[in-house]
């Protein structure tokens, strides 16, 4: 199978899909920013475009043979950490509707945040896919259950021509895991810790965390242990023995492989890991798509390792950590 992934940010959807067996031919967006850390980390085409205009998208992607269309439009009007008013960003939903029509793969993947799912614009687009001829499977899924250590939900409706709707759920459903995974059980002794700071949106919720649980949902920020922080009753232990996590750290919850190179400044690269899709909840997705198609998933993961480009600072662990500020014009971003 082949796709083409709209919206891919810095690549997460898109390594997601590569690991479980999907073929990627192209990413797309107009994140000029998060564009280089796609071509840092992926060989294929990764054309900057903005997709609001679907005509462009639409003949952007015909060069390609593919028979998916993968992406997550930004959700900063869906989100929850958002003023959750649709406006413009909401649009794009359509727009990514629009495009797959256009199209007629025989597959599409959106991803979006959980509220998603009761938008106008989602509604909307819905009826765009079923006019089209397009069963669904409408799912939130919570990361934690498909392989990533985080407490993440995430609306993914998956759409195939000509069949019944709710088509790929007896697949997701046996596949999710019986428990959630945790930090620990995913990395190990990889962060040497116990217990981090995650900074709360208010102090009415606690901001200490053990590595035995999940993460809490990893933000677009990521900000020091206040000196005004009064603690919480449910806070794991005492806030002046922890420390909050890396930005690399950050990038492993998200399940970015250590390897995965990194670029702009510390703020840029914090937002890009908040926006992206956790690669192994990608990964869950499409292995899903290609049980129901009767293909094994890939058994093994590749290695991403890339030979640094000149001027490049890769981030990776140990640290000391660098970063190469590159400020350009950013015509949509994807926080969540």
């Amino acid at each position: 199978m082949k796709c083409v992934d709209l919206f891919c940010g810095v690549g997460g959807l898109s390594l997601g899909l590569k690991l479980s067996g999907i073929e990627v031919l192209a990413g797309i967006d107009a994140w000029a920013q998060a564009l280089d850390v796609y071509r840092l980390n992926h060989e294929h085409d990764a054309i900057e475009l903005d997709l609001s205009d679907v005509q462009a998208a639409t003949l952007a992607i015909k060069r390609y043979d593919f028979d998916l269309i993968a992406g997550g439009p930004p959700c900063q009007d869906f989100s929850h950490a958002g003023k959750r008013v649709e406006g413009s960003r909401a649009n794009l939903t359509l727009c990514f509707a629009s495009v797959v029509v256009q199209n007629a793969p025989q597959w599409f993947i959106m991803e979006n945040v959980d509220r998603s799912q009761n938008s106008t614009a989602y509604t909307e687009a819905r009826e765009i896919y079923k006019k089209a001829g397009y069963g669904l499977t409408e799912k939130v899924l919570d990361a934690s259950l498909c392989g990533v250590p985080q407490k993440r939900k995430r609306f993914f409706c998956i759409g195939k021509l000509g069949e019944k709707d709710g088509f790929l759920l007896p697949i997701i459903d046996k596949k999710l895991a019986q428990s959630p995974m945790t930090v620990r059980q995913y990395l190990g002794a990889e962060l040497n810790i116990d217990y981090y700071y995650r900074h709360p949106r208010n102090y009415s919720r606690r901001g200490v965390f053990s590595v035995d649980e999940p993460s809490a949902t990893i933000r677009g920020v990521n900000r020091p242990v206040p000196k005004g922080y009064p603690g919480h009753a449910n806070d794991k232990i005492a806030v002046g023995a922890v420390r909050p996590l890396t930005t690399l750290e950050r990038a492993r919850i998200q399940t970015f492989p250590q390897d995965y190179c990194w670029r702009g400044s510390k703020t840029e690269i914090e937002q890009f890991i908040g926006n992206a899709v956790p690669a192994n909840l990608a990964r869950f997705v499409g292995e899903c798509v290609l049980a129901f198609m009767g293909i094994a998933s890939k058994a093994d993961y590749p290695t991403l390792k890339r030979a640094p480009h000149k001027g490049q600072m890769q981030l990776c662990e140990p640290p000391p950590i660098t970063y190469i500020p590159k400020v350009r014009k950013v015509i949509y971003s994807k926080t969540c």
